[in-house]
């Protein structure tokens, strides 16, 4: 763990997102509050100017931190900045331009070497524009296939979580027409097997039970509506359940969150992003984030976008970006009960009959 040998705390490292969204707003003001650093250490990747320029907009004098340039020189009693240029940038709140996609990347790359480095024990992002960031280093969908291949993770999953559920996708930013193609017997054994080992060492759940939803309406009313069903996300339930994997379904998307079945379970599967998404964005409570699970770091996000239209105008919604930091707190610490719960077992009985 990178945290020095006074603290206990985790260095949290913090992307600033596109620098004309409202992603220099929400870390503001979640670091405003200083009893976030009895958490955590943060450490933003982005450039002094930038968030000079909306602690001024926004008039915050809570809101105080020191700068980096190298790890060795980190404050753990404040928020540290970590310069990723230090040429002057033009910022135009609400614009959407290459400037903001430009200094997203950068925020995020150099914020990822530092990952790698374990610099930083664990990373929340602020929300990028998928259109603007886009560039001969950048030609992904979004974060999640960006970091999967920065971590050579052989897949990764999309897994929104709230206090009250946590739905993962089978395909995330795939247009509608193209969804059925990714449903497979083996992608949908595969993010199940992914979120059963995610809620174990990630979340503490022993047994995970998961749900998995359909495809096509009322799931497919076996074989009259659509066949995905019966050729195969039963038969992957069936493999994952040989598996040792806790699934059941499918069910028809509509009534089971309509009748609130998604409490009974642990886990949710969704066949595409706004099956899963509309439903949690609409039933969660507290604060959703976005988890990647599946990478050997832990990763979190705030469940909204660039909100270009409020940016600058001091009028973005934190609560779920703090979420997210806490819930990245959370996890990271899952993770190490769960490592030290399935050590070598011969060394804890060793231990014990000293």
């Amino acid at each position: 763990m990178s945290s020095n040998a006074h603290t206990n705390k985790p260095v949290i490292g913090i992307t600033v997102g596109d620098i004309n969204s409202i992603g220099a707003e929400l870390i503001i003001k979640t670091f405003a509050d200083n009893r976030m650093l009895e958490f955590c250490t943060p450490v933003i990747f982005a450039s002094n100017k930038t968030i000079n320029f909306y602690r001024k907009l926004m008039n915050e004098n809570n809101f105080n931190y020191q700068s980096l340039k190298e790890f060795s020189r980190l404050n753990h009693k404040q928020v540290n900045v970590y310069n990723c240029w230090e040429e002057e940038v033009q910022i135009t709140p609400g614009i959407l331009n290459e400037i903001g996609g430009k200094y997203a990347a950068r925020s995020l790359a150099v914020a990822i070497e530092c990952l790698k480095n374990g610099e930083i024990d664990g990373l929340v992002t602020a929300p990028i524009h998928k259109k603007n960031i886009q560039s001969e280093q950048f030609n992904y969908t979004g974060h999640t296939p960006y970091l999967r291949d920065a971590f050579e993770a052989k897949d990764v999953l999309m897994f929104m979580t709230a206090d009250n559920m946590r739905v993962g996708l089978l395909t995330e930013h795939v247009p509608v027409k193209d969804v059925a193609t990714y449903v497979t017997r083996e992608n949908i054994l595969a993010k199940l097997t992914m979120m059963k080992d995610s809620l174990i060492k990630d979340f503490g759940i022993d047994q995970p039970r998961i749900a998995v939803l359909g495809l096509n309406p009322h799931a497919g009313d076996d074989g009259l509506i659509g066949e995905e069903e019966l050729k195969e996300i039963i038969p992957a339930i069936n493999q994952a359940k040989n598996n040792g994997i806790l699934c059941f379904g499918p069910y028809s998307a509509d009534a089971f969150f309509a009748r609130n079945m998604h409490s009974t379970f642990d886990g949710v599967l969704a066949m595409y992003h706004d099956q899963g998404l509309i439903p949690f964005k609409s039933l969660a409570t507290g604060e959703g984030i976005n988890f990647t699970a599946g990478l050997p770091v832990v990763r979190t996000s705030p469940d909204h976008g660039t909100a270009f239209d409020i940016a600058g105008k001091n009028l973005a919604d934190h609560y779920s970006f703090r979420q997210a930091i806490f819930t990245c707190l959370d996890i990271i610490e899952k993770r190490e009960i769960y490592a030290e719960n399935t050590q070598n077992p011969l060394k804890k009985i060793e231990l014990a009959s000293e």
